[in-house]
């Protein structure tokens, strides 16, 4: 009798255990994957505008949409260098890695403009151009903490079609959610799993002492 009480005991006890190693100390071993982003550097910004995706996500993707319309190729010249206005530079993130660079005008003369470098942090090979830019320039950036004389212009306006400035997947922030809430919902069923053996394993106990007093 002493015996099984015993090895209920063990049983219980590898039960616990396994609940605070796998429960608990497992999620905070796995390194959480970094949000998609952008960082925003230029005129009268004294250091790097960090912006991303699991906290601002609504500015993230003002600025993606800023520049993902961008066809192929763009014009080889600009507007002159009188006529730019302020310069601010864009470096779109995927995780920690920088994908994508553009340099933004939003008071040129004749509308917004968009450089395009060829030189691209990724080493992906493209061509260098000047592009016409959406009209919500001015207030995406101002949204985004840049600090430029508001200006209401108009939200729609720009070029569509295309390609995408980094895969779609990940500047989703709803997939990390999805991904976090799948975590915590197997951690939960863990414990529910570990606190059925535990009560069991007390019941089963209570039964032999009970029936060993008798």
């Amino acid at each position: 009798m002493v015996r099984q009480v015993r090895r209920l005991a063990a049983v219980l006890a590898g039960a616990l255990a396994l609940a605070l190693s796998s429960g608990f100390a497992g999620p905070a071993q796995a390194a959480p994957k970094p949000p998609p982003g952008v960082d925003i550097t230029g005129t009268g910004l004294t250091e790097p505008l960090r912006l991303r995706a699991d906290t601002q996500a609504a500015q993230v993707n003002a600025l993606i949409d800023q520049v993902s319309f961008l066809p192929r190729t763009g014009a080889a010249t600009g507007p002159k260098q009188a006529d730019l206005g302020p310069k601010y530079t864009i470096v779109v993130l995927a995780g920690d890695a920088p994908k994508q660079t553009y340099d933004l005008y939003p008071k040129a003369a004749g509308g917004p403009r968009i450089y395009r470098p060829a030189k691209q942090p990724d080493s992906r090979k493209t061509t260098a151009g000047w592009f016409l830019g959406r009209l919500s320039m001015s207030e995406t950036l101002r949204t985004a903490g840049v600090p430029i004389e508001r200006q209401y212009d108009t939200v729609s306006g720009g070029i569509g079609g295309g390609e995408r400035v980094i895969p779609e997947d990940s500047l989703n922030p709803a997939e990390d959610i999805d991904e976090a809430l799948g975590e915590l919902q197997r951690l939960l069923l863990l414990n529910v799993a570990v606190m059925l053996v535990i009560t069991t394993g007390l019941a089963g106990i209570a039964l032999l002492i009970r029936r060993r007093t008798r």
